[in-house]
């Protein structure tokens, strides 16, 4: 059954975004760093080679296992907690991580979670404008 589930709230994910999906600009993000609790939910190969500062790999939320690890991340934190998940693997509207850890959050109780529009990449929209980065040691 909660196969099933999952399946079903997968496939209803990109819905979320007509109806339920805050979304935060990286030029208000950079302004939260500070006190949001900040959550990269893509591929691990971009979070080693760069990623925004103080944010939490939790693996890419288009498999279960990344999507085990969110659940891990987010633990212990109150559901008002404010959350951002970015990925930046490609353009917004196609990225495959996104929506499913959203949708998985808001499945547990949050409900103050954003997720950082990055229309094209995480290289173009943040790297290349000059927000803060982090090189993940080796």
């Amino acid at each position: 059954m909660r196969c099933l589930r999952r399946i079903v709230l997968l496939a209803a994910a990109p819905l979320l975004f007509a109806a339920d999906l805050d979304l935060i600009q990286p030029e208000q993000t950079v302004k939260e760093l500070h006190s949001a609790l900040v959550i990269h939910v893509g591929f691990p190969v971009l979070y080693r080679s760069v990623h925004i500062p103080g944010s939490v790999y939790a693996g890419p939320g288009s498999k279960e296992e990344g999507l085990t690890d969110l659940r891990k991340a987010v633990a212990g934190q109150p559901k008002t907690r404010e959350i951002i998940l970015y990925c930046g693997c490609c353009p917004f509207d196609k990225c495959p991580n996104i929506r499913p850890a959203f949708a998985t959050l808001r499945e547990l109780g949050f409900t103050n979670v954003k997720a950082m529009m990055i229309p094209t990449n995480l290289k173009t929209d943040w790297i290349d404008k000059g927000y803060p980065t982090d090189k993940r040691a080796e």
